[in-house]
């Protein structure tokens, strides 16, 4: 009968004789004790080790090196938005009207009771511009195609929000593909990206540990740009949500010029917002395309449509489509629309200078800036 305590002896002898001999690796049978305590040599006459003093167990992992220690993130150099040698070749920003037409406005509000109701509608424009917020709004501003004007859009409504509220904004530069943001709001030089405070910023970092990374605009407002003017910049969604998320409770308004649709990183951006603009070429083709996108989102949260608004920009003199139709086309969606008119000074591109912008430009931008800020504040 086999012995109980020692089973494992009795096992390996079994073993030994089916096979009939050695298996080839060493025997962990343990050795017998003679009456004297002495260790003998196994049923094979063969010495047999003793086990190593506090063996590994079966499963323990093999030893690996230490984790490395993070390097400290590369201070990147400050690079100018604009090539210094060609600022010579740039001419004088044009007024966005011309001097007739601004002096027939000021004549019409002479003689005329509009400048009391011009007044009213100005004022009720600023009191929506100034409700105070709980949380920071994020609203994104995309288009479906390049050149519409997009980040001329951004620009616009950013410059609103640091003109008539008191809480910091911030205007963040999601399309890394040579963005013109940072010129638009006058950017001299940028040195930290998005990409780069995806990997820096902490949700227990204060205001002014933040506001180190950004670009400084006149007013309250300050500039993350999207890339340092470099092809081959790389933003990807979750270094975007990283900085986004961190970023938030800091400002009052966060104003996000995303990639044309249907970028990834602009899908997300939009779905996080709390309002949308579509930026939209006063255009046959852009008016069409922009309707299917529109026609698309009725299929999504009924927020989402009714969160949007539409930006139609007449990026020439005369587009060759009729605003108002394109506008009530438009607008059957569900989306809230307002035309950006023509301008001079904006279509000479660079800096945007709003004592440059024509009357009817700023007023434009006023209420597209209230018309998205008012949908944000419907989305908690």
């Amino acid at each position: 009968m086999a012995n109980a305590d020692n089973w494992q002896g009795d096992l390996l002898r079994s073993l030994r004789a089916d096979g009939g001999g050695d298996s080839g690796a060493p025997s962990k049978e343990p050795p017998a004790s003679n009456p004297a305590g002495n260790p003998t040599a196994g049923p094979a006459d063969t010495p047999v080790e003793a086990p190593p003093p506090n063996p590994a167990p079966p499963h323990a992992p093999p030893h690996s090196p230490p984790h490395p220690v993070p390097a400290p993130p590369r201070t990147p150099d400050s690079r100018p938005v604009a090539d210094p040698s060609l600022a010579a070749a740039t001419h004088r920003p044009r007024h966005g009207e011309h001097i007739a037409t601004r002096a027939a406005r000021t004549l019409r509000r002479t003689v005329s009771s509009s400048a009391a109701r011009e007044v009213a509608a100005t004022t009720a424009t600023a009191e929506t511009l100034q409700q105070p917020v709980t949380t920071g709004r994020q609203i994104a501003v995309t288009s479906i195609r390049g050149g519409a004007g997009k980040s001329t859009v951004a620009a616009l409504l950013g410059m609103a929000y640091a003109h008539y509220r008191q809480d910091p904004v911030l205007l963040v530069e999601a399309d890394p593909a040579l963005g013109s943001l940072p010129s638009r709001l006058g950017a001299e030089s940028v040195r930290w990206t998005t990409g780069d405070l995806a990997g820096i910023v902490e949700p227990q970092m204060s205001l002014l540990d933040v506001t180190g990374y950004l670009v400084q605009l006149p007013g309250n407002a300050w500039l993350l740009p999207g890339s340092q003017g470099q092809i081959g910049a790389m933003l990807d969604t979750a270094a975007y949500e990283r900085v986004m998320v961190s970023l938030r409770r800091y400002f009052g308004v966060t104003v996000v010029d995303c990639e044309t649709l249907p970028a990834e990183v602009a899908r997300v951006a939009l779905s996080a917002s709390q309002a949308r603009v579509l930026v939209t070429p006063a255009t046959l083709e852009g008016v069409t395309s922009t309707r299917a996108v529109l026609e698309w989102m009725r299929g999504l949260p009924r927020h989402m449509i009714t969160g949007t608004v539409v930006a139609l920009t007449e990026l020439v003199p005369h587009s060759g489509i009729d605003l108002d139709k394109a506008a009530a086309r438009l607008a059957d969606t569900g989306a809230t629309v307002r035309v950006l008119p023509y301008d001079r000074h904006l279509a000479a591109g660079g800096p945007i200078r709003t004592d440059r912008l024509a009357h009817a430009t700023r007023e434009a931008a006023a209420l597209l800036a209230a018309d998205a800020f008012r949908r944000s504040q419907q989305r908690r």
